[in-house]
């Protein structure tokens, strides 16, 4: 009876193995990937508003700016091939910066049109560059870090459930509640201190 049970035994573990209840930090940083990219999707559109109000041609602002963004995105993701060692530190680190700077893009541009109007479209694409690459490095080392311990196909569907989610929720959110009721400025301070608060959740989820 006992070595025939424990072939059903080990079937059982191979297949439900992965049922596991998911870890703490693995609840964090897939709630991370959530408002990085719910945050990151408000960065960018408060950044096309602020271009289509002050520089006029909405189709072009928007059209520029989503490239831009999405470009960094991309070079932020080849960056991460560059960090090797204390992941989870790093990614504190640079959601940190991605509150910091894109919590203050909406105020910083209107603050630089009014005084330099000049450099507007400099440190607009500027502050693009910058948040897409974060971002975009931030998801890259998210997926590497959570791959020590879920599957494949699992990573991958997990991590882009939550990205894509994050993006549904802003997208609806922000021309429907957030920019009605808050304004830019306001919106884009309320998603940086999300984003910071989002840091500490992940430290205490077990984030070195």
């Amino acid at each position: 009876m006992l070595d025939e049970a424990w072939p059903q035994k080990a079937v059982k573990d191979k297949f439900l193995g992965s049922q596991s209840a998911p870890q703490p930090l693995e609840v964090a940083l897939l709630a991370s990937v959530f408002v990085v990219s719910a945050c990151g999707l408000v960065y960018e559109l408060a950044a096309g508003a602020l271009a289509s109000y002050l520089l006029g041609d909405s189709v072009l602002q928007f059209s520029t700016i989503i490239g831009t963004y999405l470009f960094a995105m991309g070079v932020g993701s080849y960056l991460s091939r560059f960090f090797e060692r204390q992941l989870p530190a790093h990614f504190l680190r640079i959601e940190l910066l991605v509150a910091l700077i894109g919590g203050a893009l909406p105020a910083l541009l209107f603050v630089a049109n009014a005084a330099v109007p000049g450099a507007f479209r400099g440190l607009l694409y500027g502050l693009v560059l910058m948040v897409g690459t974060l971002v975009g490095l931030e998801i890259a080392l998210v997926m590497r870090i959570l791959k020590r311990n879920v599957a494949l196909k699992d990573l991958v569907s997990q991590v882009l459930t939550f990205d894509y989610l994050g993006a549904l929720a802003v997208s609806l959110a922000f021309p429907l509640v957030l920019v009605p009721h808050l304004g830019l400025v306001r919106t884009g301070l309320l998603f940086g201190l999300m984003s910071a608060v989002m840091a500490a959740f992940s430290a205490s989820g077990g984030v070195p």
